[in-house]
């Protein structure tokens, strides 16, 4: 089998263009493993649809489905060109949250930039949850998958790898949870590190900043219709709430080898 290794934002997938195999649950275990594999997020797998240009589906390191990721989807609009599959920039991506467009912003042959229209957000009302010795606030927040908002004084000092499974698992979210921890920096800057759903600590999380980046426009502390900078671990992502709730994120996609898979 060839894969692609991509990021965007050191959030690394495995690429394979065709059907997603029977056995994905293991594939996806065994190839994401950083020691004993290609070492990745999950792997991304793209195909064809009666719907949009093209579909994809994420499977997480831990073999999971995810529903969307954001970092991916980049990827996914820089594969399908750089490779041939198309030679359109404006683009639709048939997702297990719908279909998404996108925007490639392109440099000579290669695509450096990708905007997407990420959809509508739902931000709820903000819940307790009750961990062991402490009681954190946060804002549930949809993107067509599920995120629990954090506001911190310190996005740096935050414990992710003791209150990311805590959140993730937590009763309050039954089918788990992506946990975000955010500092405002200013009303144009955000500070956010995340703990994702089925990979844990990763350097970068698309929807998770379109949901920080929601949340802190729910809350007033960030302006509506203004472009948000959204600092992760792997590098920055510009995200914009618009008057209608709709989500455009834009951000860079890498490609870092080709492979392929022996034995």
């Amino acid at each position: 089998m060839h894969f692609t290794k991509m990021h965007g934002l050191g959030n690394d997938y495995l690429y394979v263009y065709g059907e997603v195999p029977e056995n994905i649950s293991e594939l996806s275990k065994k190839l994401s493993d950083r020691h004993f594999g290609a070492g990745s997020d999950g792997m991304i797998y793209i195909c064809r649809s009666d719907h949009a240009d093209f579909s994809m589906r994420i499977f997480n390191a831990d073999g999971s489905e995810a529903k969307m990721c954001g970092n991916g989807i980049r990827c996914v609009g820089k594969y399908v060109y750089e490779k041939g599959y198309t030679d359109k920039t404006e683009l639709s991506i048939e997702t297990l949250s719908g279909i998404r467009g996108l925007k490639l912003m392109l440099q000579g042959s290669h695509v450096t930039c990708v905007r997407v229209d990420m959809g509508t957000t739902e931000v709820s009302e903000d819940r307790i949850l009750f961990l062991p010795g402490k009681e954190i606030r946060c804002t549930p927040v949809s993107v067509g998958n599920p995120h629990a908002v954090i506001f911190v004084p310190d996005a740096y000092r935050v414990p992710l790898s003791e209150l990311g499974p805590q959140i993730e698992h937590h009763p309050a979210f039954p089918g788990g949870v992506n946990a975000e921890f955010v500092q405002v920096l200013s009303p144009e800057c955000l500070r956010m590190r995340v703990w994702e759903r089925g990979s844990g600590i990763t350097k970068a999380c698309g929807t998770g900043a379109c949901a920080s980046a929601a949340a802190a426009v729910n809350r007033g502390l960030c302006r509506t219709g203004e472009p948000i900078l959204v600092i992760l671990d792997g590098g920055t992502l510009e995200i914009t709430v618009r008057e209608d709730g709709r989500v455009l994120m834009s951000g860079p996609a890498e490609t870092v080898y080709e492979g392929e898979t022996v034995g």
